[in-house]
């Protein structure tokens, strides 16, 4: 097997908001056109109008991706600032309703609410995704099988979304379950080999299931147009630094499990079903939950599990990619909260979705400008 590149690449999905409201405003024809040309193909419209994406470059470094994140959240909140607007990162708006949004018109947009119809609608939510550069197809499934254990552990230190059309959820990442609707989605099932999944997808595509791989909504897929493991778990990061965080740990991740297949030894691979329980785990109660400890079969709280991840599992390869700096601020996020916790201690505190909101758009550009 050929050794994976390592390489990284984060999306992101912006909220735009009227400042003056706090809602969420449909826009995003009029700042692609002049994104367009600052930003080429990094910026992109999404299925609602009030959502921007944008993509690093690929990037050998997690600091490489910081600098990307921090020119791309810069450069939409210069876009959106001349339009008296402003961008935030959250998985989901505190309170604006996704009955009244706009469809984005353009074909593939439009094809999606087709097909989806009111679950498309409701898929006002805003997540993160990391690509790691994996080459070798086999090793990529392989890679696959065995980091869905840690996914839901990463997904606690991004919960963002504890909100949905001005109502506390009680859950910290609602986006997680507004897109759970979605066929195809969720924790993937195990796959033997490369063989076996590209033949499920082509049959799939064969038979007028979907148009080709890019409809595989998986929590963790590879990507169908570039050789890299996708992870789409995540709610959206607020700050900065938390996105560049976990897009560290998902390539530590990778790139242990590349480390014990070059020794002929590997990760245990637990069945799909356990995986889910403890993704709806941290969907629940985000760091402040139990995840199970499916190698010791009991419950363990998950900033337990969290720092022996980092400082048991991880160590070697971290210093080995010189990321410490990057992934030791998880420990951060444990001490003080992921972003959802941050937004419901705002919440509690000022009786009002509104300040949260005013929350959002300022820890957004934290470390920014």
């Amino acid at each position: 097997m050929k050794a994976p590149s390592l390489t990284l690449g984060i999306e992101e999905e912006y909220q735009i908001i009227d400042p003056a409201t706090g809602e969420l405003k449909s826009y995003i024809t009029q700042i692609l056109e002049e994104g367009k040309l600052v930003l080429k193909e990094q910026i992109k419209a999404e299925l609602h109008q009030s959502m921007v994406e944008v993509g690093t470059e690929v990037c050998r470094t997690p600091a490489d991706a910081r600098a990307e994140l921090v020119k791309l959240r810069r450069s939409i909140t210069d876009l959106a600032g001349r339009h008296g607007l402003v961008i935030a990162a959250a998985g989901t708006h505190p309170f604006s309703n996704w009955e009244q949004q706009e469809i984005t018109p353009f074909e593939r947009y439009l094809g999606v609410q087709n097909d989806m119809q009111d679950l498309a609608r409701q898929l006002l939510i805003f997540g993160t995704h990391v690509h790691i550069g994996i080459e070798d197809p086999d090793f990529l499934i392989d890679a696959m099988n065995v980091a869905r254990y840690f996914v839901p552990h990463v997904l606690c230190l991004s919960t963002s979304s504890p909100f949905w059309t001005g109502r506390n959820t009680g859950l910290k990442s609602y986006r997680s379950i507004i897109f759970r609707h979605f066929p195809r989605s969720g924790i993937p099932p195990f796959f033997s080999n490369w063989s076996e999944y590209s033949g499920m997808v082509d049959t799939m595509t064969r038979t007028g299931c979907i148009p080709d791989g890019s409809k595989i909504w998986y929590d963790v897929r590879p990507n169908h147009r570039y050789p890299t493991l996708e992870f789409r778990i995540c709610d959206v990061c607020t700050k900065v630094e938390e996105a560049v965080c976990i897009a560290a740990i998902f390539q530590a991740i990778i790139a242990k499990l590349w480390k014990l297949r070059r020794d002929n030894m590997t990760f245990r691979v637990y069945p799909t079903e356990l995986i889910e329980e403890n993704k709806w785990r941290a969907v629940r109660y985000g760091l402040d939950g139990k995840l199970l400890d499916l190698g010791k079969q009991k419950e363990v709280p998950v900033r337990e599990l969290i720092h022996e991840m980092i400082d048991w599992f991880l160590r070697d390869v971290i210093d080995e990619l010189g990321t410490r700096t990057e992934i030791e601020y998880a420990y951060k996020i444990l001490e003080g909260g992921s972003s959802a916790d941050r937004q419901l201690k705002t919440f509690h505190h000022t009786g009002t979705t509104r300040a949260v909101v005013d929350q959002l758009v300022r820890e957004t550009q934290e470390g920014v400008q």
